[in-house]
């Protein structure tokens, strides 16, 4: 007589119970970003500060420097997938891909180069500093992730579908915007998802060219041998890190098409 076999006797994953490991990591990773910021904020202001520590070491100017390392992310995520998707789009079509080989060197270049020279570099060709002078130089490290997935994720897609999309009239438009783009969304948004890592941990040296972040604390701790200010920033540019990565994760659950998750 057949025997039934659970999937724990199988081994084949259960998925209730993955789901809740998901949800246990998305509960988590938010709690230890929040408790790194918090306790290195209370070890720091506990401490009897000197005059010097009491100038980088307060509410107002940690405030400011975490906004401006948030606004060079966004900036960052932001020209990375105007970029990034647009190009993956053409390059994915058939009279373009050709081009493939040529734009995907191109980010591997990005990548492979150190994100400090790839800022002193542009410093140097525009001789000028700022924020944008910080922005452009990692956008073009962060490219590849999300060009790489943004490619796959439309390679993916079963020609059987969009042949399906124009067999019921549907133009090569609409087949895109309404088929090709939705079923590559969950590869764009992991894609996205480490370029934001990448750009929120070498945002930090935006600091080089006068483009704020909380890079200054690391760099301020370092040359004044302020060990306080120095695991402040640090401790602060992991927490926003974690942060970040987090919201990522949540874009991937909760934005992807239903079907597909």
């Amino acid at each position: 007589m057949a025997t039934r076999t659970t999937p724990a006797e199988s081994g084949a994953p259960d998925s209730g119970s993955s789901g809740r490991t998901t949800a246990l990591q998305l509960l988590i990773q938010p709690a230890v970003a929040v408790l790194l910021a918090v306790g290195v904020l209370v070890w720091a202001f506990s401490r009897d500060l000197t005059a010097t520590q009491q100038a980088t070491i307060n509410g107002s100017y940690i405030t400011q420097l975490t906004g401006e390392h948030l606004a060079l992310t966004a900036a960052i995520a932001a020209i990375v997938l105007v970029v990034a998707v647009p190009l993956a789009i053409i390059v994915t079509r058939p009279r373009f891909r050709w081009l493939a080989p040529f734009f995907i060197g191109i980010a591997n270049i990005g990548q492979a180069a150190p994100a400090i020279g790839l800022l002193v570099l542009f410093f140097l060709w525009t001789a000028a500093t700022g924020f944008w002078i910080g922005v452009l130089p990692i956008a073009f490290y962060s490219l590849l992730p999300v060009l790489r997935n943004s490619m796959l994720g439309l390679q993916e897609v079963d020609p059987a579908i969009t042949d399906a999309a124009k067999g019921q009239g549907m133009s090569e438009l609409k087949v895109l915007g309404k088929v090709e783009l939705p079923l590559a969304v969950p590869f764009i948004l992991a894609g996205l998802r480490t370029s934001l890592v990448l750009a929120v941990g070498t945002a930090t040296l935006c600091f080089l060219v006068n483009a704020g972040g909380l890079g200054i604390l690391i760099d301020t701790g370092y040359k004044l041998r302020d060990n306080v200010t120095l695991v402040v920033g640090a401790l602060l540019s992991v927490a926003l890190a974690l942060a970040v990565d987090w919201l990522g994760a949540l874009a991937e659950r909760y934005l992807s098409p239903k079907g597909l998750q």
